[in-house]
């Protein structure tokens, strides 16, 4: 009913006199398109605006809604040559601003807005120059209004991510015009806030996502770089911030070079981002082997990475997932032990899969996850019984690396604490666990399972005894051993390439609640 009558009103004559203002402010900056290039893909071969029917981008019916989405945040200015004829580019923008110069739905949602926004200033060369009057004017009157919407709408935006890009646009618009410092100090606000709001006092996310740091990290180097390249001074906090997230980026990618597959996160390739980087002279490490509840302890053969830390809160849960004490174990730059990642498209049963802690390398009771998630108004998944962990001992040293950590998941329901215990010892590429679940009062006969989830390329068999099974991993062969429980192989679901999934094998321990203290011991072995 809200949404309704908000519509109603965005539709209002009331509205669009709101937004509308008389611009004479001069186009002072026009910033490098390039600085985009960690945002925005763009192709290496560069198109001519000639090869499109340019002339009918809008009245094309057969686009649906995604494809008209693409078309109107004009992303796509990025892949043109700079040899394309402006005057096709300002005509395909001339025909946008007629027919959308009111307030619509389908063209004006936040997101769009502020991407159409960063990429008609950030394509100066094809979207202004060389233009008549009446269309600089025109121009540079939507600019302005498009840029008042998203001060009006941006409280009400629900996603992080959309703000951070209105914010953006807030910003860079108030840089690109004379006399409009007032937009500047306006998205210099808003940007303070969403730090304080997001952050937490190590300087990571409080929702614990490893990807949206990257994202925040490319966001405000990109805020930054606009900043200097318009002369203009640089927020201190700007700068703190980029530390923060520069020492997470370095932890989680620069030391690892690969994807840890926590909480929202899946395969990536940052090294164009590293690139990016290195061009602007930007340069992070971080040789602690621990960062925000995350441990990692590697050597120049062997990573492990193990999330000991607790579930956020209900509002920043939306892309945790119940994977408290799982790890990954990598050899020679390739996974073995993998968790399965994150499942964000608009597929319940996946999505609600993604998070649980069955598709993570943990031991799980009855059946549960660790923590109990209920879906809200915009079908996404949020905690709505948590859990807290205990760091108890993190030790990396030359012939022994350990790791003990437990957590309260199954305490409420089942009376039971679940602990953790790994250790590898480098000189015999052996990895040894112990798994406890320690009651005061035991709850007979409730049944648990330990899943590791192997990487899809791996190759799995059992041997003749049943007590142990290979893995085959390239050229490397190792050895998962278990004596006291039962141990089986069995398919599940890998989604760590974005929102796809395929089929992988997991080895499994199973066990029931018969005595209080139970300790499930198991071992890795290089053959």
């Amino acid at each position: 009913m809200f949404d309704f009558i908000k519509q109603i009103y965005l539709n209002s004559i009331f509205y669009d006199k709101k937004i509308s203002t008389k611009v004479i402010s001069e186009l002072k900056y026009k910033p490098s398109s390039y600085l985009l290039s960690s945002i925005v893909k763009i192709k290496i071969k560069k198109l001519n605006i000639e090869n499109f029917l340019y002339d009918n981008f809008w009245t094309n019916k057969k686009l649906n809604q995604k494809q008209l989405h693409k078309l109107s945040n004009f992303y796509w200015l990025f892949s043109l040559d700079l040899k394309s004829p402006s005057e096709s580019v300002q005509m395909v923008i001339k025909n946008w601003i007629e027919k959308n110069y009111k307030y619509n739905s389908k063209n004006w949602d936040f997101a769009t807005t502020s991407k159409r926004i960063i990429s008609w200033l950030s394509n100066t060369q094809l979207t202004y120059d060389n233009s008549i009057n009446q269309y600089q004017e025109d121009f540079n009157s939507i600019i302005h209004k498009q840029t008042f919407h998203l001060i009006n709408q941006i409280d009400g935006e629900r996603k992080l991510k959309n703000k951070l890009r209105g914010v953006a646009a807030i910003i860079l618009v108030g840089l690109s015009y004379k006399n409009e410092k007032n937009f500047t100090l306006k998205g210099i606000e808003y940007l303070s806030k969403i730090i304080k709001y997001t952050f937490d006092n190590n300087g990571f996310l409080k929702s614990r996502n490893i990807k949206s740091s990257i994202f925040f990290l490319k966001y405000l180097i990109l805020i930054r770089e606009w900043f200097k390249e318009s002369q203009s001074e640089i927020p201190n906090f700007i700068d703190e911030n980029i530390f923060n997230l520069g020492q997470s980026y370095a932890f989680f990618w620069k030391n690892l070079k690969f994807d840890p597959l926590f909480n929202g996160n899946n395969n990536s390739d940052n090294q164009e981002f590293d690139n990016y980087l290195k061009r602007l002279g930007y340069s992070f490490k971080n040789n602690d082997y621990e960062f925000s509840n995350y441990v990692s302890l590697k050597d120049k053969k062997i990573n492990l990475i193990m999330d000991i830390g607790s579930s956020p809160i209900k509002k920043f849960s939306e892309e945790y997932q119940a994977g408290a004490l799982s790890f990954e174990f990598v050899s020679n730059g390739k996974k073995i032990f993998t968790n399965s990642g994150h499942y964000d498209e608009e597929n319940i049963k996946f999505k609600k899969i993604s998070k649980s802690s069955a598709v993570h390398n943990v031991l799980i009771v009855d059946d549960n996850s660790s923590c109990k998630f209920v879906k809200n108004s915009v079908s996404k998944f949020e905690i709505k019984d948590g859990l807290k962990t205990h760091r108890k001992s993190v030790s990396f040293e030359k012939d022994e690396w350990r790791i003990v950590a437990s957590h309260d998941g199954y305490l409420k329901k089942y009376n039971l604490i679940y602990e953790r215990e790994i250790q590898f010892f480098p000189k015999v590429n052996k990895l040894v666990g112990i798994d406890r679940l320690n009651s005061k009062k035991l709850i007979p006969n409730i049944k648990f399972d330990i899943r590791f989830h192997l990487n899809p390329l791996a190759k799995i068999m059992k041997t003749q005894d049943q007590k142990s099974i290979l893995i085959e991993m390239d050229t490397e062969g190792w050895r998962f051993i278990c004596d006291n429980h039962n141990i089986d192989i069995d398919n599940g679901l890998y989604f760590g390439n974005k929102n796809t999934y395929i089929e992988n094998q997991n080895i499994f321990i199973s066990g029931i609640t018969n005595e209080k203290n139970i300790n499930v011991k198991w071992e890795l072995n290089k053959i």
